[in-house]
Order: structure tokens, then C-alpha cells, then sequence
């Protein structure tokens, strides 16, 4: 277990936040949740599959609390939200009625309601799904326009001559396709909020391009440029910059050299991606070819914790990513100990 996430856990348990997985029927579902009752690590809250009741009585002798929505009286408030929300779009009565009580929509009403912090899914979910729920039922935070993803990426090693932390946030990887400029520094500062909870420093950002302050021209080039004036205008205080080739953004040398003066190269620890294309692409390689441990991806920009899963998630990924929920949710003065 490397050092960050042994920080990640370890400060998650100091803040016994409620957490819901819906996919009770999931082996490897079940074997986080075991793990995280025994350390006490989160409070795991069950959400029963009403599809499948023969499984029932082997999850309640779990010891967990378990929630069933085919009979939970709650799953009727969340059919009438569905419906006012979606009936616009054709959603019909029996349709919100039926969604109410699947337990992917059931758990995020649960997170929605506050009678949880965060919900983890995405083992036996498209992340399609995830996002259609959380975005439907939870809805984004306050002022966020974008929601967007984040991994954070655990380097095997160091590497030298570079100033990489030990943890580094690539975003977006997930959700967004083709961001505009405003969807850039929306991705951005969500990115930046969330490290500040889960990681517990100060973002540095950069945005990353083929280009280097000018080095080359392009159409993209200028999304980026748009993004950086947005991301500066609506948070002064940060320390963002672009753009920004990788190296330059990642090794001291490099930054000083092809970018005198920056505030973000040579230490930049987010990397937003100009493309779905490139985060994806980036955290693939970096992990399967580079070893890096790639943690999510964390769903940012909710108005509370949803978490999404890779579907070949291990129950230690689960672990991680409920960690990191809990820290999502919780207080960013009590997490970094102001």
C-alpha cells in the first residue's frame, strides 16, 4: 500500500462517514464492505436488489444495515422527484415509479436526503448509468455547471530530476468528451476543490497541450488559452497556468527552460486534459505501462459524493474509492486539520 493511500484511509476513518453501495449482489462489493466494517474505516449502508430476493438473507447476515426500496416507503418521495424532474423529457408515472426502487436511484436518494454521505458504484455499472442517477437524483453542487472526473494517479516511483508528487490528479478522463474553454475551467476548479479534501495540499494546475506558451499554433491551443483567462478570473488565488507540455508542467528543468517565471511548471500536480481523448488515453498508459496506481475515476462537481467504479474494480479499489468518497464529503477544515 503506498503512503497516499494509506493517508487516504487513514483520515477517512477519522471521519465515520455513511457510505451506500447499491450493488449488493456484487462479490467484490461484499468483500469491501466486509473490510470496511471491520476496520471501521466508512459506516457501510447496503441497498438490497429487489430483482434478485434470493440473495437477501445472505446480505443481511452480513451485520451491515440494509436497505430494501421495494418496500421502503422513501422510494415513493423519490418517484414523485423523478417525475417532476423528467416528466418534461416523457418520463411517465410507472416509469419514475419503477426507477424509485432500483438500487442505483434508491442509493443516491439516500445521499441526496442526507441519510448518507456518499454512495460507491460502478462495479456492475456503466459509468453512463452512474452519472445518469447521480445527475438526475443528487444533482451538481451549487454554482457547477460542469460535472466532470477525476483520477488521481499514485507514480510507482520516483522519477528523477522531476518534482512530482505522490499523487497526481489527471482530469477529465471520463465524462466529457470535447470540453469547451468554460467546460475546461469548470473541469479545472473542481479538480482543484476536490484535491484540496482528498489529498489535503494545494492544487497547482496545469493545462496540458502540445504547446508550451506559445511553442505552436493551433485551434485547440486557443480552448486552452480561453480556459486558463476563465480559471484565473474566477479563482485569483490558485496557481494555474498553460499552456503547458507535459514536461514542462511536470520536471523543474524542463518548466524553467520552456516557461521562466510560471506558477504552475515544474510542479504542477493537476493535469486538465484538453480532451477526453488525451485523459483517458494518459491515465491508461501511465498506469499500465508506466505502474502508476490509478485511483477512480472520482466523480467532481456533484452536489454530494457519487462515486463511479471501472467494472474490473478489485474490492481494494473499492476500499480506495469509498475512502476518497468519505473525504468528498466531509469538512475540507477538518480534513486538512485547520
Amino acid at each position: 500500500m503506498t503512503p497516499f493511500i494509506e493517508r487516504v484511509r487513514a483520515r477517512a476513518a477519522a471521519l465515520g462517514q455513511r457510505i451506500v453501495f447499491p450493488e449488493s449482489t456484487e462479490p467484490r462489493t461484499l468483500d469491501a464492505v466486509r473490510a470496511l466494517t471491520s476496520t471501521g474505516m466508512v459506516r457501510p449502508v447496503l441497498v438490497l436488489d429487489p430483482a434478485q430476493p434470493g440473495s437477501h438473507v445472505a446480505t443481511r447476515a452480513m451485520g451491515v444495515e440494509c436497505l430494501d426500496p421495494s418496500s421502503d416507503a422513501r422510494a415513493d418521495a423519490l418517484a414523485d422527484h423523478l417525475y417532476a424532474q423528467r416528466k418534461r423529457k416523457g418520463m411517465t408515472r410507472p416509469e419514475a415509479a419503477a426507477l424509485a426502487r432500483t438500487p442505483l436511484f434508491f442509493a443516491d436518494w439516500m445521499v441526496r436526503t442526507g441519510r448518507v454521505d456518499g454512495c460507491v458504484a460502478g462495479a456492475s455499472h456503466t459509468t453512463g448509468d452512474i452519472l445518469r442517477a447521480a445527475l438526475w437524483v443528487v444533482g451538481p453542487a451549487s454554482g457547477v455547471r460542469t460535472v466532470s472526473s477525476a483520477f488521481y494517479m499514485v507514480p510507482a516511483r520516483h522519477i528523477p530530476g522531476s518534482a512530482i508528487a505522490d499523487v497526481l490528479t489527471f482530469t477529465d478522463c471520463a465524462v466529457v468528451p470535447a470540453p469547451t474553454a468554460s467546460q475546461l475551467a469548470d473541469i479545472a476548479l473542481a479538480a482543484a476543490d476536490d484535491r484540496r479534501r482528498i489529498v489535503g495540499d494545494e492544487p497547482v494546475v496545469a493545462f496540458l497541450s502540445y504547446s508550451t506558451h506559445g511553442s505552436a499554433k493551433g485551434a485547440s491551443i486557443e480552448v486552452i488559452r480561453a480556459a486558463l483567462e476563465e480559471t484565473r478570473r474566477r479563482a485569483p488565488g490558485l496557481a494555474v497556468d498553460g499552456e503547458l507540455q507535459g514536461d514542462a508542467a511536470l520536471v523543474p528543468s524542463v518548466g524553467d527552460r520552456k516557461a521562466p517565471g510560471s506558477v504552475a511548471a515544474g510542479r504542477a500536480n493537476v493535469l486538465v486534459f484538453p480532451s477526453l481523448d488525451a485523459g483517458n488515453i494518459a491515465y491508461k498508459l501511465v498506469e499500465r505501462v508506466g505502474g502508476a496506481t490509478a485511483i477512480g475515476p472520482i466523480v467532481q462537481g456533484l452536489r454530494h459524493p457519487c462515486s463511479d467504479l471501472s467494472r474490473g474494480a478489485t474490492s481494494d479499489d473499492i476500499i480506495n474509492v469509498a475512502a476518497i468518497t468519505a473525504l468528498q464529503a466531509g469538512s475540507p477544515d477538518v480534513i486538512q486539520g485547520r
